[in-house]
This record gives C-alpha cells, sequence and structure tokens, in this order.
C-alpha cells in the first residue's frame, strides 16, 4: 500500500511560526496596558478637574466681585459727613466708612450701624441703603456705614468669624463717639454677622436683620446650586476641604448652630420673604420662635420678594414698621411679647 510523502517544513518557516504564536499573547498584553494607561489617566485628569473646580469655586466663594463706590452721603442725600477709619475689635483689620451725623445734638442721639451684605460695600445699591439712611437722618439718628474688610481684594470672606470682630469694632467706634444707644441694621450676610456679634457684646440696645443668611452646609450647599447644578456629595465635602486650605479660615469655625438657637437679650426685627432664593427663610422664623416671650422681638414675613429687595417693593410699609421699631427702642417702650408682623 502506498502512502503519501511526508512533507518537509523549511526550519525557518517553523521558527516564524513559532514566534508569532509566542508574541501574540504579548501583543495583547502590551495593548491591555497601554489601554489601562489611558484610562487611568482619563481618570486621574477628570479627578483633577473635578478638585480644581471644586478649589476654584471655594476661592471664588471668599472673593467675591465688588463695585467700587458710587457716591457720598452728601451728593446721594444732602447730609453732611465725616470719612471714618477705626480698627476692628480685636485689630486684626483697619476698616473704612462714613459718619453721618445727626442734625441735633449728635453725640447724644442714637446711631444706627449698617451691616451690608455678601458681594456689597457700604451703599448696598440695591437695597438701596441711602434711601434708608435719608430717614435715619431725617428722624435725627447718626448713620455709620462702613466696609467690611473683604472689599479690600487682599481680603476674604469668612462667613462672620472676622466680620464679626470688624462690626464690634464698628459698635465700639460708635460708643466712643458719645451714641445714646446703637442699633445694628443688617443685610442678608450682614444680618448673619450681626447675630454673631451680639452673642459676643452687650453694647448693642437692638437690631433690625433684612433676609438673614447664615453661612452654615445647607445654606452653603443651595447657594452653590445657584451657579452650577452639582451633586451635593461630592460638592459640599470638597468645598469645605478647600476653604480653609485657600482662604485659611475654615467654615467649621462659624457657630452657626449656635447662632440659630440662641436667646438674644436684645430686641431684633427680623424681615424675610417667602421667596428668598438665597436665605431659606425658615431659618429666620426658627431663630425668632427661639426668642424669649418678652424679647420685644418681631418677625414681618413676606411672600412674594426676592432676596435683599423688600425694602424695594414695600418702601411705605418698610419704613413704618422699621422706623416704628426703632423709635420705640429709642424711647424705651418696646416691651411685652413678640408679636408676628402681618404677611403680604
Amino acid at each position: 500500500m502506498e502512502t503519501e510523502p511526508l512533507t518537509s517544513v523549511p526550519l525557518n518557516t517553523a521558527q516564524a511560526q513559532i514566534e508569532n504564536a509566542i508574541s501574540r499573547p504579548s501583543v495583547a498584553r502590551r495593548r491591555l496596558r497601554q489601554l489601562l494607561v489611558i484610562l487611568l489617566s482619563a481618570l486621574l485628569l477628570l479627578f483633577s478637574l473635578i478638585l480644581g473646580f471644586h478649589a476654584y469655586i471655594a476661592w471664588t466663594l471668599a472673593r467675591p466681585h465688588i463695585d467700587p463706590l458710587r457716591s457720598n452721603p452728601e451728593l446721594s442725600i444732602g447730609a453732611p459727613y465725616e470719612n471714618i477709619q477705626f480698627p476692628s475689635l480685636n485689630g486684626g483689620s483697619n476698616l473704612s466708612g462714613w459718619f453721618v451725623p445727626a442734625e441735633r445734638l449728635p453725640e447724644t442721639s442714637k446711631t444706627v450701624i449698617f451691616s451690608h451684605g455678601y458681594g456689597g460695600n457700604r451703599e448696598e445699591i440695591w437695597v438701596p441703603i441711602y434711601s434708608l439712611a435719608k430717614e435715619l437722618h431725617k428722624q435725627n439718628y447718626n448713620v455709620l456705614m462702613f466696609d467690611y474688610g473683604y472689599v479690600q481684594p487682599k481680603e476674604s470672606v469668612t462667613g462672620g468669624i472676622r466680620e464679626s470682630q470688624e462690626l464690634l469694632g464698628a459698635v465700639q467706634y460708635a460708643r466712643q463717639k458719645g451714641s445714646g444707644g446703637v442699633f445694628i441694621w443688617g443685610f442678608s450676610m450682614g444680618a448673619g454677622t450681626a447675630l454673631q456679634a451680639a452673642l459676643q457684646t452687650k453694647d448693642i440696645d437692638g437690631m433690625i436683620l433684612d433676609s438673614t443668611f447664615i453661612l452654615e452646609p445647607d445654606t452653603l450647599y443651595h447657594n452653590m446650586k445657584q451657579v452650577a447644578n452639582l451633586p451635593k456629595f461630592p460638592s459640599q465635602p470638597l468645598v469645605h476641604l478647600f476653604f480653609p486650605l485657600i482662604n485659611g479660615v475654615s467654615l467649621n469655625q462659624i457657630p452657626y448652630d449656635k447662632v440659630k438657637e440662641a436667646k438674644y437679650s436684645v430686641p431684633i426685627f427680623f424681615i424675610h420673604s417667602k421667596n428668598d432664593e438665597r436665605a431659606p427663610f425658615e431659618m429666620a422664623q426658627d431663630i425668632f420662635r427661639n426668642q424669649s416671650d418678652n424679647s420685644g422681638s418681631q418677625l414681618w414675613l413676606l411672600t412674594k420678594e426676592k432676596h435683599e429687595l423688600i425694602f424695594k417693593g414695600n418702601k411705605k410699609d418698610y419704613l413704618t414698621m422699621t422706623m416704628g421699631f426703632l423709635n420705640g427702642l429709642s424711647a424705651g417702650i418696646t416691651s411685652g411679647p413678640p408679636r408676628m408682623a402681618p404677611t403680604n
């Protein structure tokens, strides 16, 4: 029986086949490594971008854009004024402002100190503070308008930690001028700062707090969402992480729980809107409810107005109620249980 002859494979061809069989897994492993390197690089880039973005948020939150001063009390409301400078209570910063003396006996007249909000200066054009200063001057109050330290480019916002010391420096200045009483009129974060300051002194005789904003985790995230629709995690903890690293102050230093739970020793007129998009009205409402029955505090809760725009939309009622509150304190007749002012 015939058999087919065996065909011989050239040696070089067999060697090539063996090398190809060996090299195929090596190529696959090399391509897998390249893919892993690309994937890890992309993840690292994404992680770096997320960290950088939240670091930028922490940086910008502490350094809001602030317009320069546009006018002065004499040009705006026809009232003579003094350019003043004074240190914060702890000497950590120096502040600039205006002192508008009362027309009659300014050394014994009551003084109202305006505490402006985040992103504003002593004029707070959108309120507008000049209109309130005009009414106060008309009713023979001294008026003190000043800029918080973060208005200067070299300083940053600290959520009331440093600002409360600056406000107390303004209170001390007013006392040294011989004021017959000192009241704080605060807006937004300036109102939250006033609450922090009131925990540290007995030299404040009363406060009007409009659109009170307290920098705490929930309100911080609420305002971050106004800029970008970010998830609460990891955005909130990342901003908390970067804030002290970039700005030198930890948000954990803000005594927001103490501020919200305190029973204050002075009468406070809370003014807030349920339509406030930056500061939840429930916070002001809860602080008001924490005050004792004989504190003399009041709450005026509105329904339509936006943040810090309550005076603009209700000028007559606003002036009637705020000046009535101040004049009542000045005359020493504010007494009895706190009352809820009517809503609109």
